[in-house]
């Protein structure tokens, strides 16, 4: 680490360790965490951060690690860019908070209009602004029930939307994240998500669109639910938490018209796969879809806490007091987006399409030259490893998956698991092909290492 003109500055741009993990700074930390701090939160390794500079994050001890999970995808200009840095600096010395639902504000309508031009279809757009992707989803299902007048709500399996209690009920990722909360959300139906790996119920992944949207008619909205009293489906055009699989084109078409043909709202989640990650501002944009409601939040504002819910005016249509939030739209979380946008189109956007290409190609003969790599697949920054036990049979590998998770630690490269069975690759958009290189030299040496045994 280097202090240059009183600011920090990481000057490696691979690993560098120095003591055992954890340190023994870290050790103390851990110690008082497990003290004072929610036992809710899930840790999967004992990373204690200080510092941290692009893709790269500087523990307590000063060991020095290649961040490939930015933040579970939020840090999507890299960690304290240095024109983020400053549009949070300036706007906090110059108002700090305002209220958006008692007051006006220049620059909430400049993010407002700058988000409204960026989302896809020709209608003119309004947008709602809160503090988390979860609460961008509680004000979506209270928009679709209000604008459509109908109370029935449709997820997928697999889906992660929030913890909260509405967008929990749209959850359907682990029990444990409903176990012990009593009854949620009514009116919620779920269904089958099409994955083109696994199939739908573990079979015909060459049908996984077809089958998917046969069940929706033929069997949800024939036996279950009643389309006309369904307000919205919701969905993420690339799960997140339920393992980085991806919607295939025609599946998100098809799901459009069926939305269409019965006045269904159709709403993607965009928490995760928005804001640039795929190498477009919106996942949906790669198969021509208009969603309805647009929820985007993580990588919106370089790791400030902040949220948008969009939807065309028409759809938009309640009254003052319907919605509110006191924090949403607050001033230096603003500064943070609009310059976060800003780097995002003229850089980081092309960037994240040209990596994600780069590992795409990387990995294409991991299938061969590992047993235990079942699928590699996403698009843009935003790549999932799924590990199986048996390549035919398609057993999942949690196990090897978490093993590996631990080992990358080791080495000074952070990365995240995802679903049952995956491996995510979410880094910040910056990344170059030495950090690339490095990362994913790593892996292929961990996988060796444990697939030997």
């Amino acid at each position: 680490m280097l202090v240059v003109n009183n600011e920090t500055k990481i000057d490696t741009k691979l690993p560098r360790l120095v003591t055992p993990l954890p340190g023994p700074e870290a050790r103390r930390i851990l110690k008082l965490d497990q003290r004072y701090v929610s036992p809710s939160y899930t840790r999967d390794y004992p990373l204690v951060a200080k510092t941290g500079r692009g893709a790269m994050i500087e523990d307590v001890d000063g060991n020095i690690f290649l961040d490939y999970a930015a933040g579970i995808a939020v840090c999507s200009t890299g960690h304290c860019h240095p024109e983020v840095v400053a549009a949070i600096q300036k706007q906090a010395a110059e108002l700090i908070h305002m209220s958006g639902t008692d007051f006006y504000y220049q620059r909430l309508v400049d993010l407002a209009e700058k988000l409204a031009s960026i989302t896809p279809g020709d209608e003119p757009k309004r947008v709602h602004f809160g503090n988390s992707g979860t609460e961008a989803v509680e004000a979506a299902i209270k928009l679709a029930k209000f604008h459509t007048k109908r109370d029935k709500l449709v997820a997928f399996h697999g889906a992660f939307h929030g913890r909260t209690m509405g967008s929990l009920s749209l959850t359907a990722s682990r029990s444990v994240q409903r176990k012990g909360f009593g009854t949620l959300l009514a009116g919620v139906f779920h269904m089958p998500f099409p994955d083109t790996y696994r199939g739908t119920y573990g079979v015909r992944p060459e049908r996984a669109s077809e089958d998917c949207l046969s069940y929706l008619e033929n069997e949800l909205f024939r036996r279950r639910v009643d389309p006309e009293e369904v307000a919205a489906i919701f969905i993420e055009p690339i799960q997140g938490e339920g393992g980085y699989i991806m919607a295939p084109r025609e599946f998100l078409q098809g799901l459009q018209r069926i939305c269409r043909k019965n006045g269904i709202l159709l709403v993607a989640d965009e928490v995760q796969c928005g804001m640039g990650r795929t190498g477009k501002f919106w996942a949906v944009e790669h198969s021509g879809v208009e969603p309805d409601i647009i929820c985007t939040a993580k990588g919106i504002a370089s790791g400030m806490p902040l949220s948008a819910m969009i939807a065309p005016t028409s759809v938009m249509d309640w009254p003052p007091g319907a919605h509110g939030s006191t924090f949403g739209g607050n001033p230096v979380c603003i500064a943070a987006a609009l310059a976060t946008i800003r780097l995002l189109e003229t850089q980081y956007m092309a960037n994240a399409e040209r990596m994600g290409e780069y590992i795409l190609r990387r990995t294409a003969n991991w299938r061969e030259r590992f047993r235990t790599v079942g699928d590699v697949r996403g698009r843009g920054l935003m790549i999932g490893i799924e590990f199986v036990r048996d390549q035919k049979t398609k057993e999942k590998a949690p196990e090897v998956r978490n093993e590996v998770v631990q080992r990358a630690f080791q080495k000074g490269l952070i990365v995240l698991p995802s679903g049952d069975t995956t491996l995510r690759i979410s880094p910040p958009l910056l990344i170059d092909e030495e950090q690339t290189d490095f990362a994913f030299d790593t892996l292929e040496s961990i996988i060796a290492s444990i697939e030997k045994g």
